[in-house]
């Protein structure tokens, strides 16, 4: 294993990357480099130095990834308003191709020859990583240790702490979560402990990011979102940067209690897997985001896009971030947002987001020729007649031709 000279990893300094590290300069007798994102998770991520400076590291690297995070990868997937399988919003996934790529960028920097990641052989965050990685630096080595070691559980792994003298406080571990969380400011997830049993109802305790409906204030709370080339840029008139946005929305949205699924989900690798999330603001943005397209967007262009968010939410789940298919889906989104600029009115009140207006000066809706009322003339009801004439004239052929279903 001394083809490895230096490796790059994606560091928390929790307890599994702290093993992989000690692992990584014993196994492999190379130089590792950290790389800890923040990507707006929630937790102080500056003690990570201290942590990768106990294991012997030289070269650290601390990156505040949080508004590249927003503009560059949630603001364009939301512009194809992608979910998976109908429930999703891809909070996991839609954070793995920017740390690939700043592992990437740093194994340049430094000149290592490898990068290494904490994700699991049975996961799709493996994969995420390691096709964002090959896609932007082919010839890259990429060492997953849980697909090489022998540490199966958490316990193997303290016990591996104590044997290599490795910094790791466990003097609060019974005050940890039962679950695997991983948290960014588009989400945060739950998963395994008693969420392994599908059944199972998770309890009110569990969830981090907001309250119950049922506890939710008893008075709807009123926003606007501003809407610019499909964007979100300003709240309540207010224009902030898009991790400023999305953050301020997550605390709105989740005292009002919104943003909650429990799912089973069809991972790449083949398994079913159950997870629980919350997503606040981005469920707000997405319900916003389609009300301004609904008034600004041409009917076939979005419809267009409902056909193909299926596909585009499949290549962010499955890690294709950098594929030439996803980029040419994106251009076809971008282009379609040209127009969609305005206001979203919503109500936000125990778990639900209500539009309750929505306007725009690249509005299509013309109320003179979709009114109930007396249109002077703007549209001729004579026309429908030819229009469903021809429109039945295949049905018509059809049933003359013995083919009715009666």
């Amino acid at each position: 294993m001394s083809d490895v000279n230096k490796v790059v990893l994606a560091y928390s300094g929790g307890l599994d990357t702290s093993v992989i590290v000690r692992w990584l300069q014993e196994t492999y007798q190379c130089e590792v480099v950290t790389f800890t994102a923040d990507i707006g998770q929630g937790e102080e991520v500056e003690p990570a130095r201290a942590k990768a400076e106990a294991l012997g590291v030289k070269e650290i690297y601390i990156d505040d990834l949080r508004e590249e995070f927003v503009r560059d990868f949630v603001y364009p997937m939301f512009r194809a308003n992608a979910i998976y399988e109908g429930e999703y919003l891809l909070g996991t996934s839609i954070a793995r191709p920017l740390i690939a790529k700043r592992l990437i960028e740093i194994a340049n920097e430094t000149g290592a020859d490898a990068i290494s990641h904490g994700a699991t052989g049975k996961g799709n965050d493996q994969v995420r990583f390691e096709l964002g990685a090959y896609s932007l630096k082919p010839g890259i080595k990429v060492i997953a240790p849980w697909r090489e070691w022998d540490l199966t559980s958490r316990e193997t792994l303290m016990a591996y702490c104590e044997k290599h003298n490795i910094p790791v406080d466990f003097s609060n571990k019974k005050k940890k979560s039962p679950y695997s969380m991983d948290a960014n400011l588009l989400h945060i997830s739950y998963e395994g402990g008693n969420l392994e049993d599908p059944y199972w109802e998770p309890e009110e305790d569990m969830w981090r990011w907001s309250v119950s409906p049922e506890a939710a204030p008893d008075q709807p709370t009123y926003i606007e979102l501003g809407y610019r080339n499909g964007d979100p840029v300003t709240l309540n008139g207010e224009e902030l940067s898009p991790a400023t946005m999305l953050a301020t929305l997550n605390k709105i949205a989740g005292a009002n209690g919104i943003g909650r699924l429990d799912l089973v989900e069809n991972r790449y690798v083949g398994m079913k897997s159950r997870g629980c999330y919350e997503t606040p603001g981005g469920t707000v943005m997405m319900r916003a985001h389609r009300a301004i397209e609904s008034i600004t967007l041409d009917r076939e262009a979005a419809h267009l896009k409902d056909e193909l968010m299926p596909r585009y939410a499949k290549l962010v789940y499955n890690g294709y971030w950098f594929s030439p298919e996803r980029r040419m889906l994106q251009a076809a989104i971008d282009e379609s947002q040209a127009f969609v600029n305005g206001t979203v009115r919503l109500k936000l009140y125990k778990g639900n987001v209500v539009v309750v207006g929505r306007k725009s000066d690249n509005s299509l809706f013309d109320e003179a020729i979709a009114t109930f009322e007396d249109d002077a003339g703007a549209y001729n009801q004579k026309d429908a007649e030819g229009f469903i004439k021809l429109n039945a004239l295949r049905l018509r052929i059809a049933a003359n031709k013995g083919r009715s279903q009666l």
